[in-house]
């Protein structure tokens, strides 16, 4: 083997910068935690990133260098190394440059499928990065003189490629029931927890062989199975439990990039991919937390558990629809309104003429009061999100710790695109699928104003809401953007 390019020590100004790198990105999820300081927190991680790319650039990039590298099977993978500093700036610009386009032509209410879409994006990343690592190990000194990679390397190498792909099939089949691609229901396989637990155990044991044996079958099997298990784990989650899943898939694209990291002996990854990855963790523990759930059983289906809970007939009983009009006159003889949205108002991205509303009846004299539920939505902070798009106030925007027991002293609560989050069968229905999830006490207010398209919906987790049938309860059947619009019309009147 000729050429080869041998790991040099990283020089003290560089760990000094991916320190600091480092420094701003826990900075920036310091920010993040809350939206009035979301925008300083992108910042600050932008600033992290550039640093960080900036100084990997310098450090670990030659000009161009040639080397060649013959796997230990005999047979001959790729040729000399033909990306050189100025390839890389190339793809850099054209990746930032899809990017930027992205960003500006996305839909707010797109933006979860849009976060599925990255998280895929990262895992194949490492994915690819593993591959390149084992193919040619010499340009990343992990080899020996003999050309066999480090058994610590192949631990490194394994477990990054594993967790990439899973991150990244699980992904892609996130972004498809988040896009309506296909169903939201959980697809149920038979001796799915069997199928999953002989596939993990599979990798977990060939990637243990991989430190004994570095064959390209290994790594090629190890790969494939992974592959399977992230989309085995994630279609038998339905869309109830969507924002758990796309909490933990963010934990995984964060230690598949750390995992890589070691590989590529890039401190900055290490230390971002463990940032994300833990972040990641916490999330879900606290999404978990707010329905009530063990991780492990939202991995096992959570609320698709009950699967044929939607296809059920429902009992026929008495409920009360009201007009734009009825409501218009109702909230404006107010004295407090709490708003709790949900994914409907996503969809029908209502967000802008809800502020409207609140506009309008702060006017009038009444207090109006946005409540968020960790889990409203298709991703962690997506009410929150919408709701900052449209300009709501932060000031006005509370978790449901904070406003619940506020609703025995509110006039109205308008429920706009929000269904399990409201649903009372949590508390009382012990063989209800969303039982013991924490949800707002909205049949403790004088008046309910609940907006959906029809009667025919139970909402993702599919069961019914006592809600709908309650004495104070007005049903408001339309889209939820053009309710809304129609009752704005009759306040200004």
């Amino acid at each position: 083997m000729e050429g080869a390019m041998e790991h040099a020590a990283t020089p003290a100004w560089a760990l000094l910068a991916y320190l600091v790198s480092g420094v701003l990105f826990i900075l920036a999820l310091r920010g993040l935690s809350s939206p009035s300081t979301s925008q300083r927190g992108n910042r600050f991680g932008m600033i992290g990133m550039a640093i960080a790319v900036v100084t990997t650039l310098v450090t670990h990039v030659p000009s161009r260098q040639y080397y060649a590298h013959i796997p230990p099977d005999g047979s001959p993978f790729f040729g000399p190394d033909f990306a050189g500093i100025a390839e890389i700036l190339a793809a850099i610009a054209l990746g930032g440059a899809i990017g930027l386009v992205t960003a500006r032509r996305i839909k707010m209410t797109d933006m979860p499928q849009l976060v599925a879409a990255f998280h895929s994006l990262v895992g194949m990343a490492a994915v690819l990065v593993g591959w390149a690592a084992y193919l040619n190990p010499t340009a990343f000194g992990i080899a020996g003189a003999d050309g066999v990679i480090e058994a610590q390397s192949r631990i490194e190498m394994g477990l990054g490629i594993a967790i990439g792909a899973i991150t990244f099939s699980g992904s892609v089949i996130a972004f498809l029931k988040l896009a309506g691609k296909m169903s939201g229901a959980p697809i149920m396989l038979p001796g799915r927890h069997v199928i999953n637990l002989g596939t993990l155990a599979a990798i977990i044991g060939l990637t243990g062989y991989f430190t004994m044996d570095q064959s390209l079958w290994v790594i090629a099997v190890v790969t494939a199975l992974s592959f399977l298990i992230g989309f085995l784990l994630i279609i038998p989650i339905g869309g109830a439990d969507m924002p758990v899943v796309v909490s933990m898939l963010n934990s995984y694209s964060g230690w598949a990039a750390a995992a890589m990291g070691f590989t590529l002996h890039n401190t900055a990854m290490i230390i971002t991919g463990a940032l994300v990855g833990s972040s990641g963790v916490i999330l879900s523990y606290i999404m978990c937390k707010a329905m009530n759930r063990s991780f492990i059983s939202v991995i096992a289906g959570g609320f698709g558990a009950v699967a044929d809970a939607g296809g059920e007939a429902k009992e026929q009983r008495p409920w009360k629809r009201g007009s734009a009009e009825d409501a218009a006159f109702l909230l404006g003889e107010a004295e407090q309104v709490i708003i709790i949205p949900g994914y409907g108002m996503a969809v029908a991205q209502a967000q802008h003429v809800l502020r409207e509303m609140g506009d309008q009846l702060k006017a009038r004299g009444v207090r109006v009061k946005y409540a968020i539920h960790p889990v409203a939505g298709r991703m962690p902070g997506h009410m929150n999100v919408l709701l900052a798009e449209a300009q709501v106030p932060y000031d006005d925007v509370f978790e449901l710790e904070d406003i619940n027991g506020e609703f025995a002293q509110t006039d109205v609560a308008f429920i706009i695109g929000a269904n399990d989050v409201v649903n009372p069968a949590a508390k009382t229905d012990k063989s209800s699928p969303i039982y013991g999830m924490p949800v707002f006490d909205v049949e403790k207010a004088k008046s309910i104003m609940f907006i959906k398209r029809s009667m025919g919906g139970v909402g993702y987790a599919g069961v019914d809401n006592d809600v709908f049938y309650m004495d104070q309860t007005m049903m408001l059947l339309a889209d939820a953007k053009k309710m809304v619009e129609d009752i704005n019309k009759a306040l200004a009147h």
